[in-house]
């Protein structure tokens, strides 16, 4: 089977007709192994999918899209990457729903860090293909998100954010500026703070995976 990108899967437990997925998207430095480790937590009834970055940074490590630095060590993202990425992952989504049998409405999104602003920007994009997105330690970029966007229904798309109060890698403030953004576009939108770094605390864990039973 050769699609888009490399990727872990672990097949749902219980069988159904047609099972939903749960597709994991690293993030930056990461590669499908990472987020993978939730999968023994995660509900039965699941496919869970962890996709692998397509830009290879070595040694294991890949990302979604470029981080480069100017001399005074200011970050800038490679906005024509992760427009890339974006339409590589709502491409591979269909491939998924093409090789496996898996419910094209119940296609859910997990991202973490760089994942998890691909999955606002393909959820915002795409959302015909993406039903919930758990985004952790991340936020909404507008510049990645497809040109269009506010032609698209969002009223059917439901958003887990969560974020690190004391995250030394995006910072907190960017995550708080979502929460409406997303309202004013008419999703539905539960966002939560946790004491720790650019992480996912054990409450994190519980909570996303709670909501997701719960929805």
């Amino acid at each position: 089977m050769n699609l888009s990108l490399e990727y872990k899967i672990r097949e749902p437990k219980v069988i159904l007709d047609k099972n939903p997925l749960l597709l994991l998207l690293h993030g930056y430095g990461s590669n499908e192994a990472d987020l993978f480790s939730f999968a023994s937590e995660l509900q039965n009834e699941y496919y869970i999918i962890s996709a692998r970055a397509p830009y290879d940074l070595q040694y294991g490590s890949y990302a979604w899209y470029a981080i480069n630095f100017d001399a005074d060590q200011n970050k800038f993202s490679d906005n024509d990457q992760a427009r890339i990425s974006r339409d590589v992952i709502a491409r591979f989504i269909d491939e998924l729903v093409a090789n496996y049998p898996i419910d094209a409405n119940d296609v859910n999104l997990i991202g973490f860090s760089q994942g998890s602003i691909l999955s606002y920007a393909v959820a915002v994009s795409y959302p015909e293909k993406v039903n919930k997105v758990v985004a952790m330690s991340g936020y909404i970029n507008l510049e990645i998100v497809a040109e269009d966007y506010l032609k698209n229904d969002l009223s059917k798309l439901k958003i887990f954010a969560s974020h690190g109060t004391v995250d030394q890698v995006i910072p907190v403030d960017w995550a708080r500026k979502t929460p409406a953004i997303l309202e004013k576009l008419g999703v539905a939108i539960t966002y939560k703070e946790y004491p720790v770094g650019h992480g996912v605390a054990p409450q994190n864990f519980f909570d996303f995976k709670n909501w997701l039973a719960e929805n």
